[in-house]
């Protein structure tokens, strides 16, 4: 049995999606109001740990921007759609809980910049991506997407300590994320995210206190050892490896072929894997922070307007004007940032990458992803990736050879 091709669960998906748009030239690159308004649409994840690697890591705030800027800039120029960078959300969080130093990060920005420059020369991704039936993958966004609802939840009910915005009561954080996040979704289509950041540096402006310091803050290369790379592969990367794989490499390309149809052709796993390590090697190189593509971070982008490449130049450009002119004084400038808009960008994002289940026909496919995408969410991904895909070649095998007998 199969549903029909619109149900009233894929109409109510379709609607609150929005509708779909025509895939621009590939080649094409635009910076006009709707890519300035997508490209600043994604910093609900970036912000928060970018804050956190500075001030209780120790991380330099130079170094923390610079790889992130230089790798937006690149796809931007190489993949000619909004692809996202983000840092390794695992990894940054495992690495803040236990106030691991600059050395720990860096040794781990090495391993997996190692491991997925290697991946990405040997193209194997673009052929391990054909067992991936399409709805695991839907399954592994709809991961991203509770997990980015879950992250702008405990910005306003548990506000980091960082943040000017800690001191208000969780009641006027939740209730100014919920405005936000209702203002976001109706006006959305008018580049409400420009105004929406504007707002954030007009707060920004009126918070500072204390001299501004312009120019870069000092880089410096890491002290490395066996025993840090150690430390860092069994803490930080070997939590963050499913994750990457999954959501950085397999779900941004089939997103973005979701999004763009053909013009998205540059967009393949083994290609993010290259971009992302050698980032990464840069970032470890520098004690910087780490960083990956993410399929959630393609719809924030998409979501608010950006249609090519040029948004992701454009926040990259951003980025690493933030990195050397205001590098001295970065954390004491972002941390001034309303919490309410970085939580309400982010469950935006989370809420629109839920909705790209809409494609799914089958009630069996609806199960498969609702139960990868929970799975990922509560527990560990890499299990719900490993049963879904046993669960999925034994049922095809099972059909195959009744359908003989």
């Amino acid at each position: 049995m199969r549903w029909p091709d619109r149900t009233g669960v894929q109409t109510l998906l379709s609607d609150f999606a929005g509708p779909s748009v025509t895939p621009p030239v590939p080649n094409r690159l635009r910076f006009d109001r709707a890519e300035w308004a997508g490209a600043v649409a994604d910093l609900g994840v970036l912000v928060p740990i970018a804050v956190a690697l500075i001030v209780k890591n120790g991380l330099a705030p130079t170094a923390v921007l610079l790889p992130a800027g230089l790798l937006y800039i690149v796809a931007g120029w190489v993949y000619r759609v909004p692809v996202p960078v983000q840092p390794l959300k695992a990894f940054g969080v495992i690495a803040i809980a236990k106030g691991l130093g600059p050395s720990e990060i860096a040794a781990g920005a090495l391993v997996m910049g190692g491991v997925f420059v290697v991946l990405g020369i040997s193209r194997w991704l673009d052929q391990v991506v054909k067992i991936f039936p399409q709805p695991i993958l839907r399954g592994i966004q709809l991961s991203v997407g509770l997990l980015f609802c879950r992250l702008a939840w405990a910005l306003t009910t548990e506000p980091p300590h960082e943040f000017s915005d800690h001191a208000y009561p969780i009641e006027w954080l939740v209730g100014g994320a919920g405005v936000v996040i209702a203002t976001a979704l109706l006006l959305r289509r008018y580049n409400i995210s420009l105004l929406l950041v504007a707002l954030a540096a007009f707060c920004i402006i009126c918070r500072y206190q204390g001299p501004l310091r312009l120019g870069p803050s000092p880089l410096s290369s890491p002290q490395l050892s066996l025993q840090t790379f150690v430390t860092a592969a069994l803490v930080l990367v070997l939590p963050q490896l499913p994750l990457t794989f999954a959501n950085a490499c397999l779900a941004t390309a089939d997103v973005a072929r979701a999004y763009f149809g053909p013009a998205a052709q540059r967009v393949r796993p083994g290609r993010l894997a290259l971009s992302l390590g050698l980032a990464n090697l840069l970032a470890g190189g520098i004690g910087g922070m780490p960083v990956c593509h993410g399929a959630g971070g393609l719809t924030a982008h998409y979501s608010f307007g950006a249609r090519t490449g040029g948004a992701s130049i454009l926040i990259g450009t951003m980025l690493l004007v933030f990195a050397f002119a205001l590098g001295a004084n970065l954390a004491a400038v972002l941390a001034g940032f309303p919490l309410p808009i970085l939580a309400g960008l982010l469950g935006v994002s989370g809420l629109l990458h839920c909705c790209l289940l809409k494609d799914l026909r089958h009630p069996m496919h609806w199960a498969l992803a609702l139960a990868v995408g929970v799975t990922g969410v509560v527990s560990n991904l890499a299990v719900a990736l490993v049963a879904a895909l046993l669960l999925w070649w034994i049922g095809k095998a099972v059909v195959k050879l009744s359908k003989r007998s």
